[in-house]
C-alpha cells in the first residue's frame, strides 16, 4: 500500500477549503449584487416584479433570455437596454457574476 505524503496531502486540502470559500463567497455576492441591482424589476426569481411587469422587464428564466450569449447579457448589463438603466460603474468581475447568476435562473 501507498503512503501518501502528510505535507502534500494537507496543502491539497487546504487549497481545496480556500478554493471553494472563495468560489462560495464570489457566488453569494453576485446573488447580493442581484437582489440591490436587479430584484426591483426583474423579482428575486428572476420572473420579474409587479413593477418591473408593468415597465416591460424581461423575464430572465425565458428561453429568450437564457438563449443569449454571455456578451449580449454583459452588454445589456453595461449599456442599459430600452429602460434598464446601465450599469457600466459595475467591476467586470461583478457583471461576469451577474451574468451566471442570471444562468441559474432558468426554468
Amino acid at each position: 500500500m501507498k503512503r501518501i505524503n502528510f505535507k502534500v496531502f494537507s496543502f491539497a486540502t487546504a487549497l481545496a477549503v480556500v478554493l471553494s470559500l472563495s468560489l462560495s463567497a464570489h457566488a453569494q455576492s453576485a446573488a447580493d449584487l442581484f437582489k440591490s441591482k436587479c430584484a426591483g424589476c426583474h423579482g428575486a426569481d428572476g420572473t420579474g416584479s409587479a413593477m418591473g411587469k408593468k415597465m416591460g422587464a424581461h423575464d430572465f428564466t425565458s428561453a429568450d433570455v437564457q438563449g443569449m450569449s454571455d456578451a449580449q447579457l454583459t452588454d445589456i448589463i453595461t449599456n442599459g437596454k430600452n429602460k434598464m438603466q446601465k450599469y457600466a460603474s459595475l467591476k467586470p468581475e461583478d457583471i461576469k457574476g451577474l451574468v451566471a447568476y442570471i444562468r441559474t435562473l432558468k426554468k
